[in-house]
């Protein structure tokens, strides 16, 4: 296998930066689009043949490092008994979670039985790919899945999610636990079905201030990365617009620290310490630079990394419009010049 990104999780050393892109498997690769222009994104989803096949997709055109599962954060969600619509404009809950009886009627599902499909996606992920690079297993944290939920969908302001925390604590205390004896068992099914690292999206962890964010998102993402820690695996966390909570992030004891590009890596670095691997963090919208200037940023953010315990990632999801040989073109660029950083004095 190739272990590249494993061992900058742990911070070891590697003979170049490892590379995988959020959002890598998508709508920006044709031979994604011609499958989804045959299959609901839900259905393909939960499709394990066909779910494998895109996932290997980018393995295969772009070169990474690393393969991770083709789903979605809130398939989990779905499973605890609340009726999902995911569309062309995104996720919708016709029924949004805002009362305390319907967090009551909430389950904590057997993660086997209400998404065994994303473990079967991993199994035929690494049969295709001959475990030849690692499969990333991920979910959302109970803080982004809830916004999800109340607000009905996404959110420009997260009034309702927001108004739920602070008028009703402890009502919103009781979904982020359910949400998160949820998530736990269906990232273990994830590493018992192969998974070699999994990430953990707080997508929208950002729009909390520090006060509230150390007080109903922190509690359950450390929890989540110490049980999946005991299973083995390296932990990722990522959030955009994280960078003013990043000392609290490191508390969580994750093995990975996602950046966004709202900061510097090497100042992300400086917060964070040496002890623990980040990962990111090129804004997505560089891939529509010009070659020259692509790889300039590439360079920029390999230097103030450094060669031990950096994983290059966006600082967020490949957009649609992306060209594809932008992305193999960065990939190239991270694996040379990972290289060349590694060889000089």
């Amino acid at each position: 296998m190739n272990d590249r990104l494993l061992k900058a999780a742990r911070r070891q050393p590697t003979d170049t930066t490892p590379v995988w892109l959020m959002r890598q498997a998508g709508r920006y690769l044709p031979e994604y689009r011609a499958i989804r222009g045959n299959i609901a994104f839900l259905d393909l989803c939960k499709h394990p043949d066909l779910a494998a096949e895109v996932t290997v997709q980018p393995i295969t055109r772009l070169g990474v490092d690393a393969a991770i599962i083709f789903s979605d954060i809130l398939i989990p969600v779905e499973a605890m008994g609340i009726a999902l619509e995911l569309g062309d404009k995104g996720p919708h809950f016709p029924n949004p979670v805002r009362t305390a009886a319907d967090i009551e009627r909430l389950a904590v599902p057997d993660p086997v039985e209400g998404t065994g499909f994303v473990a079967e996606a991993i199994r035929r992920t690494r049969k295709a790919l001959n475990d030849s690079v690692p499969v990333i297993g991920f979910a959302g944290a109970p803080f982004t899945l809830a916004a999800y939920m109340v607000e009905g969908g996404g959110s420009k302001s997260y009034m309702l999610i927001k108004r739920l925390l602070f008028e009703q604590p402890k009502l919103a205390h009781t979904l982020f636990q359910k949400l998160t004896d949820t998530l736990i068992p269906y990232l273990k099914m994830q590493v018992e079905a192969g998974a070699k690292v999994v990430q953990i999206f707080d997508s929208w962890g950002g729009e909390l201030g520090p006060y509230d964010f150390e007080r109903f998102s922190l509690p359950y993402l450390t929890r989540m990365v110490k049980e999946l820690q005991a299973t083995g695996v390296p932990v990722i966390v990522f959030g955009t617009g994280m960078s003013p909570h990043l000392p609290l992030l490191k508390r969580t004891g994750a093995d990975v620290i996602g950046l966004d590009w709202r900061i510097q890596m090497d100042e992300g670095r400086r917060v964070l310490g040496q002890d623990v691997a980040v990962q990111g963090n090129l804004d997505p919208l560089h891939l529509f630079l010009p070659r020259e200037e692509l790889e300039a940023r590439v360079v920029d953010i390999l230097k103030r990394a450094g060669p031990v315990g950096h994983i290059f990632n966006l600082g967020h999801g490949i957009l649609p419009p992306t060209d594809p040989e932008a992305a193999k073109f960065l990939v190239d660029s991270v694996h040379r010049y990972g290289t060349a950083l590694r060889q000089s004095p």
